[in-house]
């Protein structure tokens, strides 16, 4: 997948000095966990190639693209599965657009997907503004393609926004600056070069994106702008409608908001990390990003074999946040906003495992360390607080516990090797060694394996190696926490 964070340009556009300060703010270090929302007319067809993809190449990968939401691009190529598909089931003469007419979402399907994401734990939603489709799910003055105005008939980003705030959520917003299929007359696209090629980047569009995004910034006090792609390169030079006011008047209407990596300027907020498996605790913060199954606009053709269950997004999560990393996990509504059984057991099974082991997630940091920069196989750290919520949640930052999280429990205890296990304790009061509490019988997190195949949860030290012990009963990932020295 493509990284974004290095790619601006026009090479004569502002420089990096004349952009505001784009730090990462604390609250969104500390959240961890958000669900992103694709959900619009590509909804309604609700369809990607994924059956067998053991033919998909470089050539036709964009003919038979994986994603659902992407259905406004694939219907238009030639000889694609999509068009063959569509033409077959809403006839020839019935466009994507027509999609507007048909997309009649619940009355409280709002609601209902920001509960989801409540249940699984998040901390902050992002949904859909406007995809590359082009069609606004707010109601926008710059244009009459919207949900207010079409199918839908209501104004859905003011729903999120209120059922977020209500809930207690961080609001994120995802918009697509680089590509508005509406607005524009390219042929579709079949090539990542394609991807960054074909767009306007004229005056006039980038004034028509920054008012765009204007409306989103104050109407809905965004928290977190989550662009895409790229933005028209004409608003990357000084003006009234240049992305470095843009910023700066999100930054006045929220202090402590964050902008991500996808805007083509020498600056950026969070990277972001598409379907990507980082190996190792990265420096920066960034953010893991990608679907439950294959797609992250609803595939009614996905099935178990193409998505992630409860164990498995929960062992993601805990991989992520171990590296500096927050999780974007996306839910692809179905057109009338229910979450399809597979995404919606996932988020239950996530939800119930954080509400026992939020501690080790929530407001920790990564250890930092050149012996765990490449982390043991099957384990993970996090630094925060104590499993009672006493104590700061960093020391130097702050910390005042070492998370193990052991992400495959029915594979039996883990001994970490030399080198990994003297760094182990020289941070961590680990049960019998040395001057740490040996004999403390402690709680069951902290205390050291009884006997072999006990069941008991715990860490010991056996021919001055650390043995972490998962305990029976735990069937995604355990954790054991251990105070700092």
């Amino acid at each position: 997948m493509i990284s974004f964070d290095d790619r601006h340009g026009p090479a004569d556009a502002a420089p990096a000095s004349d952009y505001p300060d784009l730090a990462v703010p604390d609250w969104y270090r500390d959240a961890k966990l958000g669900v992103f929302v694709h959900w619009g007319l590509y909804s309604v067809p609700a369809w990607a190639d994924v059956l067998d993809r053991s033919d998909v190449t470089a050539q036709n990968a964009y003919a038979r693209h994986q994603y659902a939401e992407w259905y406004a691009n694939t219907v238009r190529i030639d000889g694609s599965p999509t068009r063959e598909r569509h033409e077959r089931l809403h006839g020839v003469g019935h466009s994507y657009e027509d999609f507007a007419e048909d997309w009649t979402p619940a009355p409280d399907a709002v609601a209902q997907i920001v509960g989801w994401a409540e249940r699984a734990g998040a901390r902050y939603v992002v949904p859909t503004t406007k995809h590359h489709d082009g069609f606004c799910l707010w109601d926008s003055a710059t244009t009459p393609f919207t949900a207010a105005r079409r199918g839908p008939g209501r104004d859905l980003i003011a729903q999120f926004s209120d059922a977020a705030r209500q809930a207690g959520l961080r609001l994120g917003l995802y918009y697509s600056g680089a590509h508005d299929w509406h607005a524009s007359q390219f042929p579709p696209l079949t090539s990542n070069q394609e991807l960054f090629a074909l767009r306007r980047n004229d005056d006039a569009f980038a004034a028509f994106a920054a008012a765009q995004l204007r409306e989103l910034i104050d109407r809905f006090a965004p928290d977190l702008l989550w662009n895409d792609i790229d933005w028209p390169d004409a608003g990357k030079y000084d003006g009234p409608d240049s992305l470095q006011n843009l910023f700066r008047d999100h930054l006045a209407a929220v202090p402590d908001g964050l902008v991500n990596d996808r805007w083509g300027v020498p600056v950026h907020g969070v990277l972001t990390r598409e379907y990507q498996d980082i190996e190792e605790v990265q420096d920066e913060v960034f953010e893991s990003t990608r679907g439950l199954g294959l797609s992250f606009g609803y595939n009614a053709d996905e099935s178990a074999q193409h998505a992630l269950d409860g164990p498995a997004l929960i062992r993601l999560l805990a991989d992520v946040v171990s590296k500096n990393g927050n999780l974007l996990i996306n839910v692809g509504p179905r057109a009338d906003g229910s979450i399809p059984e597979l995404q919606a057991r996932a988020l239950a099974e996530l939800g119930e495992w954080l509400g026992r082991h939020g501690d080790a997630i929530y407001r920790t940091r990564p250890w930092f360390h050149r012996a765990v920069r490449v982390l043991p196989e099957g384990v993970r750290f996090t630094l925060g607080q104590a499993a009672d919520g006493a104590g700061e949640t960093n020391r130097a930052e702050g910390a005042v516990a070492l998370n193990v999280l052991l992400l495959d429990p029915a594979a039996g205890p883990v001994s970490l090797d030399e080198q990994v296990s003297a760094v182990f304790r020289e941070i961590a009061q680990v049960p019998g060694d040395g001057d740490g509490p040996e004999g403390d019988e402690g709680s069951a997190a902290t205390r050291p394996s009884i006997a072999e195949g006990s069941g008991q949860p715990g860490v010991a030290l056996v021919d001055g190696r650390v043995r972490l012990a998962p305990g029976l009963g735990e069937q995604a990932v355990a954790v054991l926490t251990l105070p700092l020295r």
